[in-house]
């Protein structure tokens, strides 16, 4: 599985995410809120549902994409981690710097 954290790193992925808070997508629906092509759209799709962020069903000829919920917890969890031991580290920085 990939790293969320880079995955969802990259902007044009991360627009994704924000556009399919929204409910279910087509990538040709999602596509269009985009400069990139239609199949560049498709592969930050695939590397979204393989780090686990979106969930991607087939009806027809159309693919359907949402978020996942699960993935997006642990995304946040991830980040609530990185974002708490960078916190600490500040702190225990600043408290360094003060006594010198």
């Amino acid at each position: 599985m990939l790293d969320p954290l880079e995955v969802a790193a990259e902007p044009n992925r991360r627009r994704l995410l924000q556009l399919l808070a929204g409910g279910e997508r087509t990538v040709t629906d999602l596509a269009g809120s985009f400069t990139v092509s239609r199949s560049a759209i498709s592969q930050h799709l695939l590397l979204l549902e393989q780090a686990g962020l979106v969930t991607a069903r087939k009806e027809g000829r159309n693919r359907f994409y949402a978020v996942n919920p699960d993935g997006m917890a642990r995304l946040r969890q991830l980040f609530e981690q990185f974002w708490t031991s960078e916190l600490d580290q500040l702190v225990a920085d600043a408290t360094t710097y003060r006594r010198t």
